[in-house]
């Protein structure tokens, strides 16, 4: 599970947070958690300004070290790609036969084929 509430999630949940906790209650309630929610923002927002303070210039040159870019499927693309274009194959094929057979002709058959 991502973390993340989808809205049949949320209609749910307040439905039975105003039959638990009652309506009466239920403004007091929503007050807190808004309350409990920006304090937990402004506690991230403070820890995020205090590491780039402590790191400074350090803190650049991390974001330059991308992970994504050790990712091996890019780099056996990107090395596969610097290969120069091979040459067209030509339509008659080896031996002049055509790769695609005709419609209604009978498959090419390779009697060396195991």
């Amino acid at each position: 599970m991502t973390g993340s509430i989808n809205g049949y999630e949320l209609v749910l949940l307040t439905v039975i947070a105003l039959l638990v906790i009652g309506p009466e209650r239920l403004p007091s309630y929503a007050a807190q958690l808004g309350r409990l929610v920006r304090e937990l923002r402004a506690l991230a927002k403070g820890a995020g300004e205090k590491v780039r303070a402590e790191m400074g210039d350090e803190l650049d040159e991390l974001r330059t070290l991308d992970p994504r870019q050790y990712d091996p499927r890019r780099i056996i693309r990107e090395a596969l790609a610097d290969d120069p274009p091979a040459k067209p194959v030509s339509a008659g094929g080896p031996g002049g036969v055509s790769p695609v057979p005709r419609p209604g002709a009978p498959a090419p058959f390779d009697d060396e084929a195991t």
